[in-house]
C-alpha cells in the first residue's frame, strides 16, 4: 500500500455498505492509492476496522476477486492483483477542414441561434417521461423475441393516419419502415436502390450532411440550383440528364425555405416515371411550417411510384430519439423490409411504443401547434430587431438567413460567435463548392428565445461589424 487507504461509509445513503465498499477499494486500486502486490486487511480485520458485519466486507472482497482487482491466498493473504499497463487512450480531434469536425461544430450545444434543435421551452418532457416510462415497462414484461425490423405495428398505424391528414399520403402500414432518424432512412433507401457510380441531383445549397452521405455511398454528385421555386428541375435536365436519383427538400427548402413549386413538381416528377430515376423527399419539417398550412408532400402527387418519402421526429420533438420513417413505394415495399431486416433495423420497441402512444392520444398534433405560436413568435422578433439593423435578412423554414457581404469569412465569424454561447451556422458550408458559396449565417429560431434575442443579435452584429 503507497498510501493509506480511507473508505468512509455513508450509513444513511440508499447504496449497500458491500457496494460502498468496493467502489472506495476499486477506486484506490485504479488511481493508484493501492499499488498491484499491496496487501489489504482480511475481510474479518475489515469489517472490525468499519464497524460492519464480516458478511458485508467478504461480499465486497468477491465482487472485487470476479473482477480480478484483488487475489487471495492463504500463505500470502489479500493483495492487489498485478495488473499490466496499459497507455491511456484518448481521443484524437476530428483533422482540421475535415467532416466530422465540422459536425461536431455543427451539433454542438445548446446555444443561442442553433439550428436543427426544438426549443426547450416546448417540449413536453413530462408528458414523454411519462410515456415512455410506461412503454419501457411493456418492452421489458413482452417475451424476450425478436421485434418486427421494420418498426412496431402501432407506430406505424400512426405515422400512416397522420400522413393521410397532414400531408396527403395514402400509404399502408406495410410501407412504412421505422429508422433512425433521416440518416438511417436515407442509409436504409441508398442499399435498397443500389445506384452506386450513378448521378444524384442535389439542391446547391443544400444540406451538408445529407450531400457526404451521398459521396459515402457512392453516388456521382450533380449540384442543382435552387431559387425562389425551390430546385431548378430544367437545369437538372440540361447538366445531369442522366441522373438516376434526386434528393429534394420540396416543403421547405433547406437552407433557403422556398417550396417547389407545382410546375416544378410535375417537372420533376414526369422526368422521374419517364427516366425511371428515384425521387427521396427529405420532408425533415414534416408540416411544420410558420405561416399557413404545408403544402402537400411530394410523395401525395406521386402516381408512378418513384418517391421515398422520409421523415424525422428530430425537428418536431427531439433529436434524442433518433426515430425518424421511410414510406417506401408499393412495389419496393418488400426489399426495404427485407434490408431493414438484414442490415438496418428499426430501434429498440419502447421508443417507438411511447412514440405511437404520443400520437394516437393527440398529444403530437397539440404539440405542432403550440411549437408553431411559439416559433412564429420568435421568428417575428428576431426578423423585426434584425431588420432594424440590416436589409440583408429573411426568414426560411426555422431560420433566419442573415446575407453576408461578398468574400465575408461566415465560419470565422461562426466560430468567434460560438465563445459567447452563440452558434450560427455558415451558410457557405450548405453550397457544394467554394466557386457557388454564399457567405451568410442561418440563425435558428427554435433556440432564439424572446428574452434574449436583442442581447444576442447584438453581440453578433458586432462580431460580423469587426470582421467585415
Amino acid at each position: 500500500m503507497t498510501k493509506p487507504l480511507r473508505l468512509e461509509l455513508d450509513r444513511s445513503a440508499k447504496t449497500p455498505l458491500a457496494e460502498q465498499i468496493h467502489k472506495g477499494i476499486r477506486a484506490a486500486i485504479q488511481s493508484g492509492v493501492l499499488a498491484p502486490g499491496a496487501r489489504l486487511p482480511s475481510w474479518q480485520d475489515l469489517a472490525a476496522q468499519l464497524g460492519v458485519a464480516r458478511g458485508t466486507v467478504r461480499s465486497a472482497y468477491e465482487k472485487l476477486s470476479s473482477a480480478q482487482l484483488i487475489v487471495a491466498a492463504r500463505a500470502t493473504g489479500t493483495r492487489v492483483a498485478d495488473r499490466p499497463s496499459f497507455p491511456v487512450r484518448r481521443d484524437k480531434a476530428p483533422a482540421p477542414g475535415s467532416f466530422m469536425e465540422m459536425y461536431q461544430e455543427l451539433t454542438a450545444g445548446p446555444a443561442i441561434f442553433q439550428m436543427g434543435v426544438p426549443a426547450r421551452e416546448t417540449f413536453p418532457a413530462t408528458l414523454l417521461a411519462r410515456v415512455r416510462a410506461q412503454a419501457v415497462r411493456i418492452e421489458v414484461s413482452a417475451p424476450a423475441i425478436y421485434p418486427d425490423p421494420r418498426g412496431e405495428l402501432e407506430l406505424r398505424r400512426e405515422i400512416a393516419a397522420y400522413l393521410a391528414l397532414a400531408r396527403g399520403i395514402e400509404c399502408s402500414p406495410s410501407q412504412i419502415i421505422i429508422t433512425g432518424g433521416f440518416s438511417g432512412g436515407l442509409g436504409l433507401a441508398l442499399r435498397v436502390l443500389g445506384l452506386e457510380q450513378k448521378k444524384v441531383w442535389v439542391e446547391d445549397p443544400g444540406f451538408p450532411f445529407t450531400r457526404h452521405g451521398l459521396e459515402l455511398a457512392r453516388l456521382s454528385i450533380a449540384p442543382v440550383p435552387v431559387d425562389a421555386d425551390g430546385i431548378d428541375v430544367d437545369y437538372g435536365l440540361k447538366h445531369a440528364p442522366n441522373a438516376a436519383l434526386a434528393v429534394v427538400t420540396p416543403g421547405q427548402q433547406a437552407p433557403l425555405g422556398s417550396t417547389l413549386s407545382l410546375a416544378r413538381r410535375s417537372r420533376l416528377l414526369d422526368w422521374a416515371a419517364q427516366s425511371n430515376a428515384w425521387v427521396i423527399e427529405d420532408d425533415y419539417l414534416s408540416e411544420l411550417q410558420l405561416k399557413g398550412r404545408a403544402t402537400p408532400a411530394l410523395a401525395s402527387l406521386d402516381r408512378a411510384g418513384r418517391v421515398i418519402h422520409i421523415g424525422s421526429f428530430s425537428k418536431t420533438v427531439t433529436p434524442a430519439l433518433r426515430l425518424g420513417f421511410v414510406v417506401a413505394p408499393a412495389a419496393l415495399a418488400s426489399r426495404f423490409a427485407e434490408a431493414a431486416a438484414c442490415l438496418a433495423p428499426a430501434p429498440g420497441p419502447a421508443v417507438q411504443l411511447a412514440t405511437a402512444d404520443f400520437m394516437r392520444d393527440g398529444h403530437y398534433l397539440r404539440h405542432l401547434r403550440r411549437t408553431k405560436r411559439v416559433y412564429a413568435a420568435q421568428g417575428e422578433a428576431l426578423l423585426k430587431y434584425l431588420r432594424a439593423r440590416t436589409e440583408n435578412v429573411a426568414i426560411a423554414g426555422l431560420a433566419a438567413v442573415l446575407r453576408l457581404p461578398e468574400g465575408a469569412a461566415d465560419l470565422a465569424i461562426a466560430r468567434e460567435a460560438a465563445s459567447l454561447g452563440l452558434a450560427p451556422t455558415p451558410l457557405s458550408l450548405w453550397y457544394a463548392s467554394k466557386a457557388s458559396a454564399r457567405p451568410g449565417l442561418l440563425l435558428g429560431i427554435a433556440t432564439s428565445p424572446l428574452k434574449r434575442i436583442e442581447a444576442s443579435c447584438d453581440r453578433l452584429l458586432e462580431i460580423i461589424d469587426r470582421a467585415t
